[in-house]
This record gives structure tokens, C-alpha cells and sequence, in this order.
């Protein structure tokens, strides 16, 4: 059954036979995916993207004879050879992977890897995944992130998804929240922030939010995590969806998020030396939840990682 030791871009059901009877899923999964690291095929384990008679199952369930595992399009990162891709920002990116089916990729975007390509960039996420993979050569973002923030990001695979789900973006019917660490001490007793915001494009080419009587309607719903000396973490919620909706309703409201230099935020000085200071804008998209026309509810979620860090160096 060693039938997938290369690149392959088709999903694989296969039938269990009585040589592999009461083998673990995962010592299954290393048999037959051979250059596969193992780091990837435990992800897409716990992602659930295998499933043992649709099911999800653990790394150490046991197969049975006649169970379906089912196997999804896979990549061998070890093999990646575009030449215009560095192989450290390609395998940072297909390793991002949080869900995958026939319809949708959805992925843990790397700070500082933009959407797409333009304004000066070659490449972005849509750019890369379709030269990186042959078989999501007519992938398309169904949504956008900053380029330094982290965090969820949705493609879709199919056409008709992407406008199902384009249209559930535009009824505002998708979920998204996101975690951010903001200079001060956040003491806005109505975390409800509507205030309207205007897109500018400056002379020097540069895009720019403001808050404009002028511009769209924009809310956004903000709740507290935990406050610190000089900093509090949050959570926010986005009602609308425009371009650096909670930068810029965090500046407003007098609570720039840390990193974030176009809207009034600076880096944490962790120590007296350069090198120990957090150089990254502090907004990650934690979760996003929607249903399809199908009924199935969608909810996925990625860590930020750098809990640990804020947690150590923004004392109480």
C-alpha cells in the first residue's frame, strides 16, 4: 500500500486489510507517506483532515480491518523546488495549514508573508500556495489580512464557495475575532467602538485610515483579557469589515495596538538592548465561524504565540 511517496494532489480512501490490523494511525500514516515529515501528518490528524470511517480519530487509534481512511492532497516539504520562493518562507507557509477539504484551505498566516502580491511585492500567500501546490492553481482569498498580522486566513478551492462565501462576508453572517496587545490601561466602559472610517491614498503612494464623518460605518466589539502596568490584551470582534478596522478604532480610543507604527504604536522594550525588544504588530485573527449553505457549521482557530512572551515581559 505504499502508494503515496511523492507529491500527490488527490484525496485517498483506503480500504484496511488484515496485515495492518491493530496498527496505529499514525506508524500507518509514516509507512505510506515516507518523505511526508512527521510533523505534518500528526497536524493533519489532529486537524482532522484524516478521517478513519469519516471520523476523526487519534494518533494512537488502532485500525480495524475494512476501515476507510480517508487521505488528504499532501505535499512533501522536503522537496520544494520553486525557484523564486525561499524555502524557509515556503515551508513556514505550507507548514501554516490549520484545515483543509475539496472546498476551502484555511491557514495560520506568518507575519510578515502579505495576501497577494502588489504595491513592490512579488509574492503573497494566494501567489506562493499556487506555485508551491499544482493542485490549487485556481485558489482565491476569500478574505484579507495585513501583512503583519497573524492568524486565520480562508481560501477557497472552487468558485462557487468563494461566492457563498463572499456573500456570507457582505451579510456579515462570518465571525471573526481577533487578540491584540494595546499600550495603557483599556478603561472604555462601553467596549463598543462605532466610528466611521475613510481609506486615503497619500501622495507617497501609502494607504491610510482615518476616522471620517465621510466614511463607512465600522464597528467594532472589544473585551478585555487582562490588564497590565502598561499594557492590556483583548480581544476584539469585527461587526464590519474595512481596511485596519481595529488599529485604527484602538488608536482612536486612545489605545494604539504595540508595533503598530502607522496608527501611533511602538515596540516593547524588553531590556536595554535592541535585541530584546518585540518586533511585530500585536494582532493576530484567533478565530473565525461561519455556516454554509449545506448546514455544516465552520470554526476554526490558531494560536497567536506570543502569550508567553507578553505574559513574561508585561508584568502585573
Amino acid at each position: 500500500m505504499d502508494i503515496l511517496n511523492k507529491k500527490d494532489s488527490k484525496i485517498h480512501e483506503l480500504v484496511i486489510e488484515e496485515n495492518y490490523l491493530n496498527q496505529r494511525i499514525d506508524n500507518f500514516l509514516f509507512n505510506i507517506m515516507k518523505n511526508v515529515p512527521r510533523k505534518h501528518i500528526y497536524k493533519i490528524l489532529r486537524v482532522g483532515t484524516v478521517r478513519v470511517n469519516k471520523k476523526r480519530v487519534k494518533p494512537l487509534y488502532r485500525l480495524q480491518t475494512k476501515d476507510i481512511v480517508r487521505i488528504p492532497p499532501f505535499w512533501n516539504n522536503t522537496k520544494i523546488c520553486s525557484t523564486n520562493i525561499p524555502i524557509n518562507i515556503a515551508n513556514l507557509l505550507l507548514n501554516s495549514v490549520i484545515y483543509e477539504d475539496e472546498r476551502m484551505l484555511v491557514i495560520n498566516k506568518p507575519i510578515g508573508i502579505a495576501s497577494h502580491g502588489g504595491s513592490g511585492i512579488n509574492f503573497g500567500v494566494i501567489e506562493m500556495l499556487r506555485e508551491l501546490r499544482n493542485d490549487l492553481k485556481t485558489l482565491d482569498l476569500v478574505h484579507r489580512l495585513d501583512k503583519e498580522t497573524s492568524g486565520c486566513l480562508i481560501l477557497s478551492k472552487k468558485k462557487s464557495v468563494l461566492r457563498e462565501l463572499h456573500k456570507l462576508l457582505f451579510e456579515g453572517k462570518i465571525i471573526k475575532r481577533y487578540v491584540l496587545l494595546v499600550h495603557g490601561k483599556w478603561n472604555i466602559s462601553n467596549n463598543i467602538v462605532n466610528l466611521p472610517l475613510l481609506k486615503l491614498n497619500l501622495k507617497s503612494g501609502e494607504r491610510i485610515v482615518i476616522v471620517d464623518k465621510q466614511g463607512k460605518e465600522s464597528l467594532t466589539l472589544f473585551n478585555t483579557i487582562k490588564i497590565f502596568d502598561n499594557y492590556s490584551l483583548l480581544n476584539a470582534e469585527l461587526k464590519t469589515g474595512r481596511t485596519h478596522q481595529i488599529r485604527v478604532h484602538a488608536a482612536a480610543m486612545g489605545f494604539p495596538i504595540v508595533g503598530d507604527d502607522k496608527y501611533g504604536g511602538k515596540n516593547i522594550k524588553m531590556g536595554s538592548a535592541d535585541s530584546y525588544k518585540l518586533h511585530r504588530l500585536f494582532l493576530h485573527a484567533q478565530m473565525i465561524k461561519f455556516y454554509m449553505s449545506c448546514g455544516n457549521k465552520f470554526e476554526f482557530n490558531s494560536a497567536s504565540n506570543w502569550e508567553y512572551e507578553i505574559e513574561h515581559f508585561c508584568k502585573n
